[in-house]
């Protein structure tokens, strides 16, 4: 059995310990000591790094109460070490975990919906919750988190007897055997929990709940907490100043300046497809209907226009019209149509003269090709 020291005290940073076994394992080495101030991955909170003497700890997981703690360096068998943890990304963690325990507390007392799902990532904590909240009730719910975080409340540690535990409501998402590890935060939650927390929720900072999606008939909510959110605050904070600059706008005035853009962008590609529309028109008014088939090859057509262009030649009496949109060095994209004939046979030519891919209705087909307008050109005029 590993001494836990990180549940005498959970912002401990340093201790030392001794050294009962040390095996290879693969490419690292698995390290048992006698006491440890390192929190193996458990509970939805990942594990602890950092170094035991000269080696470094990568990762620390936990069997049948003892804790192995995965190093790149052999340490000597029956020695003292010194042991420190990575403390940043511990309290970081805290920051997050204790955060989580708070917004599941309130939406169980609240909805009295069940938190199945949490886990620890290194960019979100996420939550999710077995039915549904809208974002209003978010917006409400992490406003009453930060109250409780300002409130600066104590985390209290439990570990209550068989006797007690009867009496007890707290959450669980599983059924527990043996001594059950209880974190109390007075007023809003009481939760069975393995990992270490903050002592007070000042700690914590800030909870800003970021994004939420439905997710199997219920909400997965995205928490950022601390350190993590002021972070989210700094880069959106930096992208709004950057906005801002851009449409030379107040910060305050962004939203407004943006949808006046977007009208104007809006107005203004409607008068540019009605300024290509116009030059579509005398393109095709430009272009020589030839016998049999009348063709285009013209790289800056886009969209629909290679098929608009083909019904404005048809429309001009052209037999069989066929629009090519690329270029010899790319592939071609084409379009071709008849009101006389089934041009389904030509589409079939070309693909299997040009490995292209393509097909449709006997008055107009479509695709895609690669090969050069003069090869091109050679089998459209070929009999």
């Amino acid at each position: 059995m590993t001494e836990k020291l990180f549940y005498h005290d959970s912002h401990r940073k340093e201790f030392d310990g001794t050294v009962l076994s040390c095996e290879p394992s693969g490419e690292e080495y698995k390290v048992v000591l006698d006491r440890t101030a390192f929190f193996p991955e458990g509970g939805g909170q990942y594990a602890d790094t950092g170094m035991l003497g000269e080696a470094s700890v990568r990762d620390v997981q936990e069997k049948e109460n003892v804790i192995y703690h995965m190093t790149d360096k052999p340490l000597p068998v029956g020695e003292a070490v010194h042991g420190e943890i990575d403390w940043e990304k511990r309290f970081e963690s805290m920051q997050q975990h204790t955060g989580e325990h708070i917004i599941s507390g309130l939406v169980h007392g609240r909805f009295g919906y069940n938190n199945v799902g949490f886990h620890l990532g290194a960019d979100y904590c996420t939550m999710d919750f077995d039915g549904p909240i809208t974002k209003e009730e978010l917006k409400e719910i992490e406003l009453e988190a930060n109250k409780i975080v300002y409130q600066n409340l104590d985390i209290g540690i439990l570990y209550p007897s068989k006797e007690e535990l009867k009496d007890l409501e707290y959450r669980s998402k599983i059924e527990i055997e043996g001594q059950v590890r209880i974190v109390k935060i007075p007023g809003v939650d009481i939760c069975a929990c393995c990992a270490p927390h903050v002592k007070k929720t000042g700690e914590i900072g800030n909870i800003k709940l970021v994004n939420m999606m439905n997710y199997k008939g219920g909400e997965r909510i995205f928490m950022l907490c601390g350190f993590r959110a002021l972070m989210d605050h700094r880069e959106k904070e930096e992208s709004v100043k950057a906005v801002s600059a851009l449409l030379c706008a107040k910060e305050g005035g962004i939203k407004e300046a943006v949808e006046h853009l977007k009208e104007e962008q809006l107005a203004l590609k409607g008068k540019l497809a009605g300024l290509k529309q116009k030059l579509l028109t005398v393109k095709a008014q430009e272009i020589q209907i030839t016998e049999n088939v009348t063709a285009v090859f013209d790289k800056e057509l886009s969209g629909n226009e290679p098929r608009e262009l083909m019904n404005l030649l048809l429309g001009r009496g052209a037999h069989v019209c066929a629009v090519f949109a690329g270029s010899d060095e790319g592939t071609y994209r084409y379009v071709i149509g008849s009101r006389k004939e089934d041009v389904r046979p030509l589409c079939k030519r070309l693909n299997e003269a040009f490995g292209g891919r393509g097909g449709g209705k006997p008055e107009m087909v479509q695709g895609s090709l690669t090969g050069t307008e003069e090869e091109i050109y050679r089998l459209l005029f070929t009999q």
